[in-house]
């Protein structure tokens, strides 16, 4: 199938356009709704938007919110140029039973299914169906998500393109190759829950040396926002950034040997091991 861009949406704000094709998220829970909020945001009409949920309950929910329209299975299939795949990993494989017999060619697929290669779809849809694979993570529901997007065997630039104009609106995106795509899982797609169990503990050691949890809380989050921004934007390595706070016999080279003391780093070192491990092995069920 070839993804002619045709006509694009001027976006007040934006700096890129929206293509008129049809998407079609195939399980709209908390992930395929926020690809759609965030498409919505973009300008994207919501004709050009559908989606399929349960139950009766969530697909009104669905559209008195975004004015979208939700469908059985068969009818987005259809009607989508993009099939984009949203449901629980373990879900995966009993939705693509469904619907692989009945995907009409030349649709393009997009899996948001975590651990999933797209050799699993490849599997169940008609032979040469192009598949992408796609790692965001929930900084989605405020435009500064990360975003990894990886071809299966028969997608083409063209369709990594499209695949980046569904997700550059809720953030960044990147290409990576799918066989990194378990150490992004680890890395970004969990990454936010890290930096909240970082400032959750913060907050708890504020708490500990006196300052109201409020007071506490306000001064880490913005802390945490300043210097991720000093990150993105310095380019500077972080080490460099690290020692420019870091006065010799000073406050902070006092907490970062407790930090070392305690072993944190080797203990960050194990746990993002521990994710990617875990994404391999919901592969490996599916």
């Amino acid at each position: 199938m070839s993804y002619a861009w045709g006509r694009l949406l001027a976006v007040p704000g934006r700096s890129w356009g929206v293509p008129l094709h049809t998407i079609a998220v195939l399980g709209a829970g908390k992930l395929g709704e926020v690809l759609l909020s965030g498409l919505l945001r973009a300008g994207w009409s919501p004709d050009r938007l559908i989606a399929t949920a349960r139950r009766p309950e969530r697909a009104e929910e669905l559209t008195r919110r975004y004015g979208i329209r939700v469908v059985d299975n068969e009818t987005a299939l259809l009607e989508a140029d993009v099939v984009t795949v949203a449901v629980k990993p373990q879900d995966a494989g009993t939705l693509l039973a469904d619907i692989g017999p009945k995907m009409p060619e030349g649709k393009l697929v997009v899996s948001l299914c975590a651990g999933l290669p797209t050799s699993f779809f490849a599997k169940h849809l008609p032979e040469g169906t192009p598949v992408v694979r796609v790692m965001t993570n929930t900084p989605a529901l405020v435009d500064e998500a990360m975003t990894a997007i990886s071809a299966g065997s028969h997608a083409t630039a063209e369709h990594l393109s499209l695949a980046e104009e569904m997700f550059r609106p809720l953030g960044r995106t990147i290409r990576v190759p799918e066989s990194q795509q378990d150490a992004v899982t680890a890395l970004s797609g969990s990454g936010p829950a890290y930096f909240y169990f970082l400032v959750e503990a913060m907050t708890d050691a504020g708490i500990l040396l006196g300052l109201p949890r409020q007071v506490a809380h306000d001064l880490i989050v913005q802390t945490a926002i300043g210097s991720a921004v000093m990150l993105r934007e310095s380019g500077e390595h972080p080490v460099k950034l690290r020692e420019a706070v870091t006065s010799p016999a000073g406050t902070t080279i006092n907490a970062i040997r407790e930090l070392e003391n305690h072993g944190v780093r080797a203990a960050l070192l194990a746990a993002l091991e521990a994710a990617r491990d875990r994404a391999r092995e919901l592969a490996a069920q599916s």
